[in-house]
């Protein structure tokens, strides 16, 4: 009985130490937690606060009688979810957009930063690295006007296939072509700034390690493999799963601008289908129950494969 009381109250002074040192260092660095504090109070506000929103899901939502005042319905408009005849059609097509978009747009960043590493002019590489990160800062509208008139019918690419096979091809009409369409154009667009945090981490490499690998007769790929590549490994483990986490996270907008009533078999994904749900039909709690989904799957796949590039990458992971 002493030998409990002692250790219970020796937990108590560790923690009370423990507490008294905290409130020492933020009273030593309060003006660092001023300066935080801007930001947080915006994360709360605009991040968390809203959340309360999502309780919607689990109501059938009225005007009149507001969220609190609505009728509780639990699991009804998931169930609905499920069962519509088109829920297959458009899980499937977020989901394979996003699993394409990231095995195929994944490699693009860490092999331009890895060729941009070898550059030894500068002048030459700043050049090269603005001409790659420029096309980040156009706006998507701007970036789908232009596959409309570089792709249509009467555009520069059908008078090339024109003058090839005869007659042009309906890129934005036809379904087939809706995800390489959209895939390759965001690589284009958002790979050369998406390499910019390897090219960062690539110039940590100490040059001493390659002027030794090359004496030692190493080829450039071998410098590569076995210099750069273990370098940036745990920047790319971070990237691949938050990327991975948020694979069901589509931008609504340009699958949106990119949509045809033609191309609709492929092109209608999770978010243009809550939009037309909630904004246009006006079925706040459907459309909510929906996004809630989509934010469930995220969260299911990011703690999946943190856990398995854990295991893969010697237990380094997001977290």
């Amino acid at each position: 009985m002493e030998q409990t009381i002692i250790r219970r109250e020796q937990r108590t002074a560790r923690r009370s130490g423990t507490l008294k040192n905290i409130f020492d260092y933020i009273r030593r660095n309060h003006f660092l937690y001023w300066l935080m504090a801007p930001a947080l109070i915006l994360t709360i506000l605009f991040k968390y606060v809203p959340m309360y929103g999502i309780v919607i899901a689990f109501k059938d939502f009225s005007y009149s009688k507001g969220i609190l005042g609505s009728e509780w319905v639990g699991l009804k408009y998931f169930d609905k979810l499920l069962n519509a005849p088109n829920f297959e059609l458009i899980f499937m097509n977020t989901l394979k957009l996003s699993v394409y978009g990231l095995v195929i747009g994944f490699p693009v960043p860490i092999l331009l930063a890895l060729m941009l590493s070898q550059l030894r002019r500068a002048g030459v590489k700043k050049n090269i690295q603005l001409f790659l990160y420029a096309p980040n800062f156009i706006s998507v509208i701007v970036v789908v006007g232009m596959l409309f008139i570089f792709l249509s019918p009467t555009g520069p690419i059908n008078k090339l296939i024109i003058a090839l096979s005869g007659h042009p091809i309906q890129f934005m009409a036809e379904p087939e072509y809706f995800r390489s369409i959209y895939i390759l154009s965001g690589i284009w667009q958002g790979a050369g700034w998406a390499s910019i945090i390897y090219v960062a981490a690539l110039a940590g490499v100490d040059p001493e390690l390659h002027n030794a690998a090359t004496l030692d007769g190493a080829s450039l790929l071998q410098r590569i493999r076995h210099i750069d590549l273990p370098t940036i490994r745990p920047v790319m483990a971070v990237v691949f799963i938050l990327s991975a986490g948020g694979i069901m996270a589509i931008g609504f907008e340009k699958a949106f601008l990119m949509q045809t009533a033609l191309n609709l078999p492929t092109s209608e994904i999770l978010p243009t289908y809550v939009y037309k749900i909630g904004l246009k039909a006006g079925d706040y709690s459907y459309s909510t129950a929906i996004g809630l989904f989509n934010s469930a799957i995220n969260v299911i796949l990011l703690v999946f494969v943190n856990t398995v590039v854990k295991r893969l990458n010697e237990g380094e992971g997001l977290y």
